[in-house]
């Protein structure tokens, strides 16, 4: 059977999903500092030139990898507000969402390495911190569309809860992360749950 040539624009998309996803491997294997752009272009089977064709840098290739992790996120939560159901249904669903979504997340350890190439890089921190901010942002509007689907008001506002929230999912996986014997799923999942309803539900 004879196969179709790709198209120009069709051979670059391949080439750039191909670059993005050894980018990901390379950096959860030796880290972002340690990865060179040679690492990344010889794990997908291309040159320095056929990289530099396509992003500008390792820093673009790790906005774009947290990019799409948050866009993952997004979509989860969509998903949560336009199924409907009782308020205590969409009380649930939100509830577990969030309690478990560390199980599902293995792009943690590239924000953590994020976090700190922000607090030594001038330049990268500009990058990210527009980045995070409108993560921030647009979970701070799912936070006041949960509260006004369910008729349930904010014990603080949406920006604060926002905060909040994240700042707590990313402190306990880091415990996690660090050390899986003591910080087991099971108690991550319970600490998330219970902050959850104390805040959004209770």
């Amino acid at each position: 059977m004879k196969r179709n040539r790709l198209t120009r624009e069709q051979s670059k998309d391949q080439t750039r999903e191909r670059l993005i996803e050894a980018a990901r491997t390379m950096f959860m294997k030796k880290g972002y500092v340690s990865t060179s752009v040679e690492d990344i272009a010889a794990a997908a089977g291309y040159t320095r030139g056929a990289f530099y064709s396509n992003f500008g840098g390792k820093s673009e290739l790790m906005i774009e990898l947290l990019r799409r992790d948050h866009d993952r996120i997004h979509e989860a939560f969509e998903a949560i507000m336009t199924e409907g159901g009782t308020r205590e249904e969409m009380q649930k669903r939100a509830m577990v969402y969030y309690s478990q979504m560390f199980r599902q997340d293995d792009y943690f350890p590239l924000w953590v390495e994020a976090k700190l190439l922000a607090s030594r890089d001038a330049k990268f921190r500009v990058l990210f911190n527009a980045f995070r901010n409108e993560k921030l942002d647009r979970i701070a509007a799912y936070i006041r569309a949960f509260s006004e689907q369910l008729g349930t008001p904010l014990p603080l506002p949406a920006d604060t809860l926002a905060l909040g929230l994240v700042s707590l999912c990313d402190g306990v996986q880091f415990f996690r992360m660090s050390d899986p014997q003591q910080f087991t799923d099971e108690i991550t999942e319970s600490v998330l749950a219970g902050f959850f309803r104390k805040v959004m539900i209770d």
